[in-house]
């Protein structure tokens, strides 16, 4: 049996998560602005129903798309609110269309968004040496200035914590504890 983080339950889901996705450093720009939108709408809520839902956010987010996004009209605002099988928060689905506005400016001034938010940690992830619950933070004072800075750029629902759990998972930071077997793997 392999030994794994903390938050890991045994729900299928949470395994294939963790096991594959959790910690890998993350690049790609469409991958780092999916995980943008899904750490915005687990804000208060739990990593699992985002999880849930996933497949739910891509239909619907016309596959993560910025560049779609970013030109929703009212009517395609309209249909997300009504779309039951996503989180529908007014707030949550306004600031997805807002941030991918402010994610396609950040584009324009480093040329992807990944030179930008890599920018914060030299392109290379921060191995964290964390052994128990306890020891794992929910904010940094590198999440403070990241979530700040987006705030500057126009982004919306981008606190230190949301900015925390999106380095954990796009690899920014390692995170897995010590005793995780993905420790050494990521």
């Amino acid at each position: 049996m392999k030994n794994r983080c903390f938050w890991v339950s045994n729900a299928p889901l949470y395994i294939e998560y963790h096991d594959n996705e959790w910690g890998v450093p993350v690049y790609d720009d469409d991958k780092l602005f999916e995980f943008l939108i899904l750490e915005t709408f687990q804000a208060g809520l739990s990593w699992i129903t985002v999880l849930k839902k996933r497949e739910n956010f891509r239909i619907a987010f016309d596959n993560f798309d910025y560049k779609k996004i970013a030109h929703y009209s009212e009517n395609k605002y309209e249909e997300l609110l009504q779309n039951a099988g996503i989180i529908r928060n007014k707030l949550k689905i306004k600031a997805t269309i807002s941030n991918a506005k402010a994610f396609m400016k950040i584009q324009e001034e480093f040329g992807t968004f990944s030179k930008y938010i890599w920018g914060f940690t030299n392109g290379v992830p921060i191995k964290n040496v964390f052994n128990k619950r306890e020891d794992v933070p929910a904010t940094t004072d590198l999440s403070d200035k990241i979530s700040k800075d987006l705030k500057k750029r126009g982004f919306k629902f981008v606190g230190s914590t949301v900015i925390y759990a999106h380095m954990q998972a796009t690899g920014m930071v390692n995170d897995h504890t010590t005793d995780c077997f993905r420790y050494h793997e990521v």
